[in-house]
């Protein structure tokens, strides 16, 4: 029930829709950037599993202000959505490098909708464009989305970020999860080992993480399955259940390079996510920070120049931008009157379903779990369709 109000077409689905991966042209304002930013002597910052893409990333990142700025970064890791997000919320990590539950928690669903938690007030600096796709071992023989039906397909408990992708991708094929024989691994990183080891013939994921590398090297061997931008019926149904994917052809990953793209699709990943309240002298100055090691950490994986804030610091993206964020954006020349009124309406969306989530609890008190969810239900989409 709680994914079936997800899936529901959402009047303001193009928030989310189809993220920007071209640049923004501007005039870069050289004093914005210029100017030391001021920094904690230490920070702590969650993200995904090690081994991970993201944790990749958020390493090579801690390392550049480490170097630049003398900053002392811990990174928390963690397989699970409520593992990455809960340090943020707790003020335990000042900033998360976080996926699709950025979206999930600021709309109360998947895991998100049971009662102690609901749309989450969060916020974001900013996310790197990033692909994802299916990957199969080659041995096994899957050519297209359509020979995965009754294949071992590997999930992640407690990982809707990857499994509600994972499924729409199946979607895509005109297939569900009950059609795969679904495998629920633990952990990210078991799952994403788990095709060397021969315990699964697929999954998805992005392209750059350490297990794809080495499942490319291994007897298996990779396959990137393709996912076809012209076929509108397949697209229609992949949006029914992931609205914030866009077609996208992708050249960096693990079995592919530019003489072997492959098309699958696009989303931001990681999303660099604080609570709404984060200081925002704070946000400014972590921001300016990142914006200035750069230079220091682009080459730190293969698609770490998509960091590059013409990029990534733009909408649509999973929630609002942070005011400390926007206020460095427009300093240095990159934040445009179009960026202001997406922000203006996705807060506006995010401050309706939190008004009906309060309104839905209250309706709900003394009520079975299952009640619940039917009432939340019914009180996000009419908040939604009042927008």
């Amino acid at each position: 029930m709680i994914i079936r109000n997800f899936l529901r077409p959402l009047s303001a689905s193009a928030l989310i829709a189809a993220f920007a991966l071209a640049p923004v042209t501007n005039a870069f304002a050289a004093d914005a950037s210029d100017s030391k930013p001021e920094l904690p002597h230490s920070m702590t910052w969650s993200s995904y599993d090690v081994g991970s893409a993201g944790y990749a990333e958020a390493s090579a990142i801690a390392d550049a202000f480490g170097r630049k700025f003398g900053s002392r970064i811990r990174i928390q890791p963690s397989g699970s959505a409520i593992g990455r997000l809960q340090p943020v919320l707790l003020g335990r990590a000042d900033v998360g490098f976080l996926a699709t539950e950025t979206f999930f928690a600021s709309e109360g669903v998947a895991d998100f909708s049971e009662r102690r938690w609901g749309p989450q007030d969060l916020r974001t600096l900013g996310g790197r464009p990033s692909s994802f796709g299916v990957f199969t071992a080659r041995d096994a023989n899957i050519k297209s989305l359509d020979d995965l039906k009754g294949q071992r397909f590997a999930y992640v408990a407690g990982n809707p970020s990857v499994n509600l992708k994972c499924d729409a991708f199946l979607a895509f094929a005109g297939l569900t999860r009950d059609d795969v024989n679904a495998i629920m691994f633990p952990t990210y990183n078991g799952a994403m080992s788990s095709l060397a080891q021969n315990k699964a013939d697929a999954s998805c994921t992005t392209t750059t993480p350490s297990q794809l590398y080495e499942l490319a090297e291994s007897p298996r061997g990779i396959r990137w399955l393709e996912v076809d931008p012209d076929d509108k019926e397949g697209w229609k149904r992949l949006q029914k259940v992931a609205p914030f994917f866009q077609p996208y052809k992708e050249t960096v990953g693990a079995g592919l390079s530019e003489d072997h793209p492959i098309n699958m699709l696009a989303y931001r990943y990681p999303v660099l996510v604080v609570k709404a309240d984060a200081d925002e002298d704070f946000v400014y100055n972590f921001l300016k920070a990142f914006d200035q090691a750069y230079p220091t950490y682009k080459d730190g994986t293969a698609v770490m120049k998509r960091w590059d804030l013409d990029r990534a610091g733009t909408p649509p993206i999973d929630v609002p931008f942070h005011p400390g964020a926007i206020k460095y954006l427009k300093e240095r020349g990159s934040w445009t009157d179009d960026m202001q009124a997406w922000n203006d309406k996705r807060l506006a969306r995010l401050k309706a379903l939190r008004a009906a989530w309060k309104d839905a609890v209250a309706e709900g008190k003394d009520k079975s779990d299952a009640e619940f969810a039917d009432i939340w239900q019914k009180a996000r989409q009419k908040a939604i369709n009042s927008l």
